[in-house]
């Protein structure tokens, strides 16, 4: 089987369906009806390649089984592979031209649709080792969706190997495609984990080959309201509380050095997302992040600080702030079981790679799966930039990925009960 061949030609056909999500539909599972269209195409191919039960949840979860083929050690665990299929909905998704730069010549590469966003060598340091082979690119109009329809495409390749060649050794394996993942929700529809029946699952929906990431941020969402008072403008003095010049003002006070624009590694922030309101009443809604619950503490703390001082520089406003818990660092959870990142790891060298353990300033489902018990941690996908009309991906990366996959097949295959 043309391993290189099928997971691109997967990949450049699932770009071209729009799948992009939207966090204005909070009542809608998936969010969007385009993410159907690619579910709906993902579970017509995973019958036909003869995959069993087969299901498109309520939500939009698709799952599907590839049973253990009698090579496996017994009572082999069910292991689980997941992606998304939702593309970032704060970049143009709709219409995605890919380009496949083979060879890529090395140098800049320039997106004719985006001649002012050019993917320079500079920027991308890692892009200059691939000149003379294959990379993949958006024309610049749209993101490429990569992310995560890199993870997609390999999954589906792996799967299709791994029936094409009956020797190697499997375990029963269960997959799942999550709407949503963009916005927060690919997991609030997964199946009971019960249910799915997997000992460890692994995202692929990581960056360049090689990585293995089992930490994610402790991450929860704060929405602080401002509640002021109007009174007409033109005799507003000593009467009037201007709720958004009080909403500005906390915004002035953060730290200029807990910034997602000025923090990296792992170094936690406070996040302003997005501002609304009036005079009478404004709400700041903010994301806080940091890879330990010390640390996500502490940040609270500082934000409930600055809104207390707001208070005093507004004499009669009052802020309250709402915490919502969103998901744990992964790394607590992944800790109590070794073998599923030790087996990863594995995979990655039996591909011939030398695997990085890296965190990811970000979240996955294997966030919100661990903390409910389901050890996940993520694979790499081979995807740069995402989120950017800059958006690239090396094909040689995909192929790593695919190998990884069996390997790691494989690897599960031979721990018996």
């Amino acid at each position: 089987m043309d391993v290189r061949g099928r997971v691109l030609e997967r990949f450049l056909r699932y770009v071209k369906v729009d799948t992009g999500s939207d966090d204005e539909a909070p009542e809608k599972a998936p969010s969007t009806d385009r993410q159907l269209v690619l579910l709906n195409l993902l579970k017509d191919e995973l019958s036909s390649l003869g995959l069993q039960e087969v299901t498109l949840g309520v939500g939009g979860v698709l799952t599907a089984l590839l049973p253990e083929n009698g090579h496996a050690a017994p009572a082999a665990p069910l292991i689980g592979l997941i992606a998304h299929v939702d593309t970032y909905p704060g970049t143009p998704n709709a219409g995605v031209r890919p380009l496949v730069h083979d060879p890529y010549p090395g140098g800049d590469l320039a997106l004719p649709a985006a001649p002012d966003r050019t993917i320079r060598v500079s920027e991308n340091p890692g892009l200059a080792a691939y000149a003379g082979r294959t990379v993949i690119t958006s024309d610049g109009s749209t993101l490429l969706g990569a992310d995560d329809k890199a993870g997609v495409a390999e999954i589906m390749t792996a799967l299709e190997y791994l029936i094409a060649n009956p020797d190697i050794p499997r375990g029963p394996l269960k997959v799942a495609f999550t709407p949503d993942e963009e916005i927060g929700r690919g997991t609030e529809n997964f199946p009971p984990l019960e249910v799915f029946g997997a000992v460890a699952a692994y995202t692929l929906d990581g960056g360049p080959a090689g990585e293995v990431e089992n930490e994610t941020f402790c991450a929860d969402s704060a929405t602080l309201t401002f509640r002021g008072r109007d009174v007409h403008p033109g005799y507003a003095k000593g009467k009037m509380v201007n709720a958004v010049r009080a909403a500005a003002h906390l915004i002035s006070l953060l730290p200029g050095d807990r910034l997602p624009e000025t923090t990296e590694k792992r170094q936690g922030y406070l996040h302003p997302l997005g501002i609304k309101g009036d005079v009478n009443v404004t709400t700041v809604s903010f994301i806080v992040r940091d890879f330990d619950m010390e640390g996500l503490r502490s940040l609270e703390s500082l934000l409930d600080g600055l809104a207390r001082t707001t208070e005093k520089a507004f004499p009669g406003l009052v802020v309250t702030t709402e915490l919502k818990h969103s998901y744990k660092n992964m790394r607590y959870f992944l800790e109590r079981d070794p073998r599923v990142m030790d087996l990863a790891l594995a995979a990655v060298r039996d591909a011939g790679l030398e695997p990085r353990v890296e965190p990811i300033r970000g979240g996955t489902d294997g966030s919100r799966l661990s903390e409910k018990g389901l050890p996940t941690p993520n694979l790499f996908a081979g995807g740069r930039n995402f989120h950017s009309v800059q958006e690239w991906v090396p094909l040689d990366d995909m192929v790593k990925a695919v190998e990884v996959v069996v390997g790691l097949v494989r690897r599960w295959a031979a721990v018996g009960s």
